[in-house]
């Protein structure tokens, strides 16, 4: 089954990553994107291709692990990335290529119904789709591709083809693009057919999906902006995102009975408040209203939220506040710590708010506090649920290194209502997040929310695309509105719909899926590792 995927601007690095890590997943993938300006080299790639310093350019310079030489990447190009099973026979990657060029060409001709371009097909000697060919040749697109073997021992395709449509020319003329120096590179615009941007994509992901399939499904992240008008922008953008808010659920409507928790405020409840005030500690049960707080408190469990009580995003589920943020307190996670073995935790949920205003995203400091805990308490697991860090490694890193047990970051939604949800971060980012952190050896964890007009398949596809990456548990809840700025519910589901996500989740390949009306990300949290870890947590190595 090929799975085509629609992820909007995302950066060469965490593509690259993304693809190598659904390189061992059981389906095929398409991922169709764009890149903001980056230069590219190939494993056949000369430094004397570029014609200028590489750090006077105002974009990223990347190694790439696909063949060819050194090309540009940039808005208004689509990109096409399939990660799909071939033949184990040494033609297979020249037949892919293609099959490639051939989903370009029907593209452009299917575009271009006056025939403004020319003849549009391949030029002898030269890779990649070529127009004007019957005077002038021009390069319209490039391909790049690579074959390995997956774990399980297929033969797997990365990378694939770019097709400038509107591309600023401009960028490739201090390279020698493609180590081609007597043909000129153009695009769909410069040679007069003006198409956008997003309709050629469709097109081309249609055509390279009738060759590589044999079935697909579609998820799409909504690329554009808020509508215009005089709502707000979050009800603009559930708009586009194909959601009509007017059907919502009444914020004063009652809840159904299976959403309706009776508040005990005991003794347990009590001593955890006096805690969290004594130690000057903000947890993320109060601050988000999670409506699992009393039962939580009264067991003792809180998660503790570090970095401050400020976030640095608005998204448009969240009730954390988000003035400008205080800086960092350095005594944070020795108090969080102290709060770890006050209570006697067996295992420790750590989150934070976004930090987009410190270079590591706010990393280091949640790396201190594990390492705070492992010191105070070093029998006590630390799972923590953090931001995606703008997608930067390095920072994610810092995290990494510092070895929690569990690893998480939400997803929160489907693809298609990422943007409507939390416009700050991005459907693929969040995959790429969860994808590095498999790969370093983490147990990872995801979540998200429903309620917000998404569909049933859309949240399976997700699921899908969590296990891909090597998630290995997935929690699932309802969405509740917190006060009538935010998001509007657009319908509430009932236990059996949680009980058919969690069977689905499971079959997708998921060790332990946590799906319920209540459910949050920490929500039964050791359970949850103790369903997914094989190995007793008594007796697991650090």
């Amino acid at each position: 089954m090929l799975r085509r995927r629609h992820l909007g601007r995302v950066t060469f690095s965490e593509a690259n990553d993304l693809q190598h890590a659904l390189l061992s997943a059981t389906d095929d993938y398409l991922l169709l994107l764009e890149h903001p300006a980056t230069y590219t080299r190939g494993v056949r790639a000369q430094e004397n291709h570029f014609l200028v310093d590489t750090t006077t350019l105002a974009a990223d310079v990347v190694d790439a692990d696909r063949g060819g030489d050194v090309t540009y990447h940039g808005p208004g190009q689509v990109v096409a990335w399939a990660i799909v099973t071939v033949p184990d026979d040494p033609s297979a990657g020249r037949l892919h290529v293609h099959l490639l060029e051939d989903a370009v060409i029907a593209t452009v001709r299917d575009a271009d119904s006056e025939g403004l371009l020319g003849t549009v097909g391949r030029l002898e000697g030269y890779p990649g789709v070529w127009a004007q060919l019957e005077s002038v040749p021009h390069k319209i697109a490039a391909v790049g591709v690579r074959t390995e073997r997956d774990n399980q021992g297929r033969r797997r395709t990365l990378h694939g083809v770019a097709l400038n449509v509107n591309v600023d020319l401009s960028a490739f003329e201090v390279i020698v693009p493609c180590g081609i120096t007597d043909r000129p590179v153009a695009s769909l615009r410069s040679l007069g057919l003006d198409v956008a941007t997003e309709d050629v994509e469709e097109r081309l992901g249609r055509e390279l999906a009738a060759r590589l399939g044999p079935s697909e499904t579609v998820a799409r992240v909504d690329r554009g902006a808020a509508t215009s008008g005089s709502e707000p922008a979050l009800i603009r953008r559930l708009r586009r995102a194909g959601v009509n808010p007017d059907s919502a659920v009444p914020l004063q409507q009652r809840k159904p009975e299976w959403l309706r928790i009776p508040a005990h405020m005991g003794n347990e409840f009590q001593s955890l408040r006096t805690l969290t005030e004594d130690l000057r500690l903000v947890t993320v049960c109060e601050e988000a209203g999670c409506p699992n707080i009393f039962e939580c408190w009264q067991s003792g469990t809180a998660t503790f939220m570090v970095n401050g009580e400020r976030c640095t995003r608005a998204c448009g589920f969240c009730l954390v506040d988000t003035r400008k943020p205080l800086p960092l307190d350095p005594t944070e996670p020795a108090r969080v710590a102290e709060a770890v073995v006050r209570l006697g935790l067996q295992h420790a949920v750590i989150t934070c708010v976004a930090r987009d205003d410190l270079a590591d995203g706010g990393a280091g400091a949640i790396a201190n506090t594990i390492r705070a805990i492992r010191d105070a308490r070093p029998e006590t697991d630390i799972e923590v649920l953090i931001s995606d860090v703008r997608g930067d490694a390095s920072s994610l890193q810092l995290i990494l290194d510092a070895r929690p047990d569990v690893l998480n970051h939400n997803i929160e939604t489907v693809a298609r209502l990422q943007r409507a949800v939390r416009p700050s971060a991005s459907y693929a980012r969040s995959l790429v997040t969860l994808a590095r952190s498999v790969d370093a050896g983490m147990t990872v964890k995801s979540g998200l929310m429903v309620g917000l007009g998404e569909e049933r398949e859309e949240v399976v596809e997700t699921l899908r695309d969590l296990a891909a990456v090597g998630v290995s548990i997935a929690t699932i809840g309802q969405y509740l509105r917190p006060t009538v700025r935010h998001l509007p519910v657009a319908r509430w589901w009932t236990p059996e719909e949680f009980d058919e996500l969690a069977a689905a989740g499971r079959a997708l390949g998921l060790s332990h899926v946590q799906s319920s009306p209540l459910t949050r990300s920490s929500y039964h949290a050791r359970d949850a590792l103790e369903a997914a870890t094989p190995v007793s947590l008594s007796t697991r190595s650090r």
